[in-house]
């Protein structure tokens, strides 16, 4: 397609000029260039939008390491076969775990060494016609193709893959990336739930879930914990895998007791379990009523501990090797501000795991109180930004909306820079590897028409994007010294 971003060739960008309010855009030859600007200090300032819908754009600061005061950047310390950093050695178990070394978070790979995972989530080929054509016509084949983009994705300083990759392509190579596995017994037990209902709810979530409730409480999702789960068991002895998530942004709502006890039948599981916290903790004749905010954070946690307790035990059962990084958290203003669900991710996770959108950059205090309330790292899981030069709508997804391929490398940048002044967070993961082929309708809308990859669907690199990246992921731990200095 004519306005779809190539490497190779003639293509195009879009040049954001902003008057005001109005915005209009102007086409040229695509070069490295983008809509920036300089601050005071002499940062870059992008121009930026939260979603397609949002008609105004804002100039946000982005730091780069170019940028950065006294920051004298050469070739990192030599690093490992799964990119963990040779500078010094603790204890090595043979997989890998967590450590804090002088008030700093790390992962600790096999080898003993510190370890920050740098990785792509959903690295995984393309599934739909165009897709399969451009791979045929590029790789030849999948096992090609994986070999290739591992050692592409070497070359750009990342050492792993996220959420919905190709597990079992990514261990077809004799040094993988260190990958991470997902398995989703809630999801699988919510398919099956929504059969007792003829395949519909009367009222859902945005997730799919009724009355926006996990069901941790029904005895038969202790069948679908065991099903699912069990099947870990074939990764126990592989060194190259980091650990295991158990479904992704289930909805730890606020007010979960009030949901429970307004809508659930009396019946059912959820209802009698709700019932009887709330009458332990307030008397027989405690009523909706009587809830007050603490009620309601403690349930929660109540909640959510149900739900910990039964895959962890499950997870210990078939692999004791392996780091358990919790279930992606996501909703900024439930679980991501609520104390009593981090204290109890604290007693399950080894990492937690958080999908981070809806901000332009981390926020230090808010990253504090993660580790302050769990006493554990995160790992961000999701994030991700959308060039509007990609000739794509960028009409769905969670993703910021920036004029060009650059804006979204400096975003990069900048992100990465705030997480790592964070001495709690020991990874990211880019959301995603391909972007979305919007002919196909087979995917969920949220996943139908945005610009989220580091390659377009033909397989075309987005090099000023990866460029970016590359600069960042290779000098990542020389960043650590730098930031741990400055604090």
């Amino acid at each position: 397609m004519e306005s779809k971003l190539k490497i190779s060739g003639k293509i195009t960008f879009l040049l954001l000029i902003v008057f005001g309010n109005t915005v209009s855009f102007a086409q040229n030859n695509w070069s490295t260039k983008s809509s920036l600007s300089q601050d005071d200090q002499g940062f870059y300032k992008v121009m930026a939008r939260q979603n397609a819908d949002d008609t105004v754009w804002k100039e946000y600061t982005a730091k780069t390491i170019d940028k950065l005061p006294d920051f004298n950047y050469t070739k990192d310390p030599q690093t490992n076969q799964y990119g963990g950093w040779n500078v010094f050695n603790v204890k090595a178990t043979g997989f890998f775990r967590t450590e804090k070394i002088d008030n700093r978070w790390w992962i600790i790979d096999p080898n003993g060494n510190p370890f920050i995972h740098k990785g792509v989530a959903v690295l995984n080929p393309g599934s739909s016609e165009g897709q399969n054509k451009a791979l045929e016509s590029k790789y030849g084949n999948k096992s090609n193709w994986i070999s290739k983009e591992t050692t592409f994705l070497k070359e750009q300083g990342f050492n792993g893959a996220g959420a919905w990759s190709n597990v079992d392509l990514i261990r077809e190579e004799k040094t993988p990336l260190v990958y991470t596995v997902i398995v989703s017994p809630m999801g699988a037990y919510k398919s099956q739930h929504l059969k007792k209902f003829n395949g519909k709810y009367e009222k859902a979530g945005w997730q799919g879930f009724r009355y926006d409730l996990a069901m941790v409480f029904d005895a038969e999702f202790d069948v679908y914990v065991e099903k699912e789960i069990s099947k870990i068991q074939k990764y126990k002895n592989d060194k190259f895998l980091l650990g295991y998530y158990t479904d992704n942004e289930l909805p730890w709502v606020d007010d979960a007791l009030d949901r429970h006890l307004n809508f659930l039948g009396k019946e059912e599981e959820g209802y009698k379990a709700a019932k009887k916290w709330l009458e332990a903790r307030k008397g027989k004749n405690a009523t909706v009523a009587d809830i007050t905010d603490l009620d309601r954070q403690d349930f929660t946690g109540f909640y959510f501990e149900t739900y910990m307790k039964k895959v962890t035990k499950a997870i210990k059962k078939y692999d004791n090797n392996h780091l358990y990084l919790g279930c992606r958290f996501n909703q900024e203003k439930d679980e991501l501000d609520n104390p009593k669900i981090f204290e109890v991710a604290g007693k399950y996770m080894d990492v937690i795991s958080i999908n981070h959108y809806r901000k332009w950059e981390p926020v230090q205090s808010i990253m504090d109180n993660w580790e302050g309330w769990s006493g554990k790292p995160f790992l961000i899981t999701e994030w991700y930004t959308k060039g509007e030069d990609s000739g794509l709508p960028n009409k769905t997804g969670a993703g910021w909306n920036v004029p060009t391929q650059k804006d979204r490398g400096y975003f990069y940048q900048n992100f990465t820079i705030e997480l790592l002044k964070s001495k709690s967070c020991v990874g990211w993961h880019w959301f995603k590897y391909q972007d979305n082929d919007p002919n196909d309708l087979t995917t969920d809308f949220s996943n139908r028409d945005s610009n989220k990859g580091i390659i377009d669907s033909n397989y075309e690199h987005y090099s000023p994007l990866i460029e970016n990246m590359k600069l960042i992921n290779n000098h990542t731990y020389e960043l650590i010294q730098y930031l741990d200095a400055k604090k």
